[in-house]
């Protein structure tokens, strides 16, 4: 009996990465998408026109990109956007530049999540935050309690985490470049409680995430992080206040004790 050779799976994922001046960080997260086991991945790079060696590690895997782009942009949602513009795959997930994929399935992880809940449009797994000079997980965020209900109190799905078939975006839109930190937040709630898409969740961890993020850098990041999830979900229809949204923090704090989390 010949050995058929091995098919492509059918479902296409596409991922896009934005940078700027992530020459620290930028190789270990292109490598952590090139060799992923799925055998049917689109990667994307978008690069405002970095200034340091982000260009020069690009160029060194040009080859095995599929599309990059590197050109001045209005902020990361604007060059997001121009990532989502350029896939080509069924399902989209965004990857920073400063992040890694846990292992090398998740990928075929996330693709099985949907091919088992055909009708989700959205598949939701867990993060970890890393302190990578010492190799130690500061906290986790899962995905694995969250509800709907739970936006307007300002819990948000891991973003980096989240995955979405291309036709979400092609019908409800992308992310709002008015928004400097919570556009994700804000298309969640368009998504999951103006639309009420069907979801998936995946309790494991889908990615490692470094410390230091735009939602998380400081206590300046966190006053504009809560007025423009306030504006968010103005602009849904969804009522909140602030008192809501400080509710969310006193959980929070066990996002930082210890988790085992699921691997392959």
């Amino acid at each position: 009996m010949q050995t058929q050779p091995n098919k492509k799976p059918t479902v296409k994922l596409s991922i896009v990465t934005v940078c700027y001046n992530s020459e620290k960080t930028l190789e270990d997260c292109i490598l952590s998408v090139l060799t992923q086991s799925y055998g049917n991945i689109e990667y994307v790079v978008v690069d405002g026109n970095s200034t340091d060696e982000t260009q020069n590690i690009i160029a060194k895997y040009k080859d095995r990109i599929d599309t990059i782009i590197c050109e001045p942009d209005d902020g990361i949602y604007d060059a997001m956007n121009k990532g989502i513009n350029s896939c080509t795959g069924d399902i989209i997930g965004i990857l920073n530049s400063d992040d890694v994929y846990a292992s090398k399935h998740e990928l075929s992880n996330i693709a099985k999540c949907f091919s088992g809940s055909p009708h989700s449009e959205i598949v939701l797994g867990n993060i970890e935050f890393h302190n990578f000079e010492t190799g130690k997980v500061i906290r986790t965020y899962s995905a694995k309690y969250f509800e709907p209900y739970k936006l307007r109190f300002g819990w948000i799905p891991p973003h980096p985490a989240c995955f979405v078939r291309k036709r979400v975006y092609e019908k409800y839109g992308l992310y709002c470049v008015d928004f400097k930190i919570a556009a994700d937040y804000e298309r969640f709630v368009h998504w999951l409680y103006v639309q009420r898409l069907s979801f998936a969740k995946i309790d494991r961890t889908i990615v490692k995430m470094s410390l230091g993020g735009a939602s998380t850098a400081n206590i300046r990041s966190t006053f504009t992080l809560n007025k423009e999830v306030i504006t968010a979900c103005k602009n849904n229809g969804l009522y909140t206040n602030i008192l809501f949204l400080l509710s969310k923090y006193p959980f929070k704090i066990l996002e930082f004790l210890p988790r085992k989390p699921k691997q392959a």
